[in-house]
């Protein structure tokens, strides 16, 4: 058994009782390493299992995504989501704090209406100041800006005082809301259940002839499995949350690269 450290001789050299340990000085090779091109932080909710998914799925390769979580109640309300707001800057700091973040996003689509953007932007800059700071709700509101639509019907899981807040949150930015839908889940563990071709039967019956635009919105459902299948029945554009987050992000970052599977807005925009 080596016996403790008891001399450092020269730079490199370390003594033991019975060993001399002296590394032999390399020419090391480095490059910029596999997330060369942009660095993107997560901020997401403590039970979340959807999103980490779905971001793996769809960033090209030379962009790296990191993630950090946030304490929250199980159950998604009002009172829970504004909760999360004093955690927002803690987690953001905990993401790569000795490298710098291009953009940081909080992921929860009525979280960030909860907050409010602005409120969101600045506890993530108090974490992560040198990255842009978005949240996914403004991800969305910037897809439906992309395809200058107005007229919007929405669909969530939420709760029906959500979607309040989210119906009047989206009309103050300018967005008529012909209907939302929700399907009265509380729990992001059973979000997280809703098969995708529920979802995609749940958008096609909230679509009317005077809508638009689809939005589907909740980072937990598993709404991008399906939206390319929803958008090819109603021949018209549908949002779903990360799918817009995720262009957000990589827009922000300077990322330009062309996904297809996934939606129509990751391939025009």
């Amino acid at each position: 058994m080596l016996g403790p450290l008891k001399l450092m001789m020269t730079q490199g050299d370390y003594m033991t009782d019975n060993n001399i340990i002296r590394s032999s000085p390399l020419d090391i090779r480095f490059d910029r390493g596999r997330h060369w091109r942009a660095k993107i932080g997560f901020v997401v909710l403590a039970m979340e299992q959807t999103i980490e998914e779905d971001v793996f799925r769809l960033v090209p390769d030379g962009v790296g995504v990191h993630f950090s979580r946030v304490r929250m109640a199980n159950a998604v309300t009002v009172d829970t989501l504004e909760a999360v707001g004093s955690e927002l800057a803690g987690a953001a700091a905990l993401i790569l704090p000795d490298e710098k973040l291009d953009v940081v996003c909080y992921a929860c689509t009525s979280g960030s209406i909860v907050l409010g953007e602005k409120g969101v932007a600045t506890e993530l800059n108090k974490g992560a100041p040198n990255a842009i700071a978005t949240s996914l709700i403004t991800g969305v509101i910037h897809a439906l800006e992309a395809f200058k639509v107005r007229q919007i019907v929405v669909g969530t899981p939420y709760i029906d005082e959500i979607n309040l807040m989210e119906k009047e949150y989206l009309e103050d930015r300018g967005f008529d809301v012909l209907d939302i839908e929700g399907l009265n889940i509380t729990h992001d563990a059973d979000m997280v259940k809703v098969t995708p071709d529920f979802i995609k039967e749940f958008a096609v019956s909230i679509d009317r002839p005077d809508a638009e635009a689809i939005f589907i919105s909740c980072g937990a459902l598993r709404s991008i499995d399906v939206v390319d299948k929803i958008e090819e029945m109603v021949r018209k554009p549908v949002i779903v949350s990360n799918q817009a987050m995720i262009w957000e992000t990589l827009r922000l970052a300077g990322i330009k690269d062309i996904i297809d599977g996934y939606g129509s807005l990751l391939r025009k925009f």
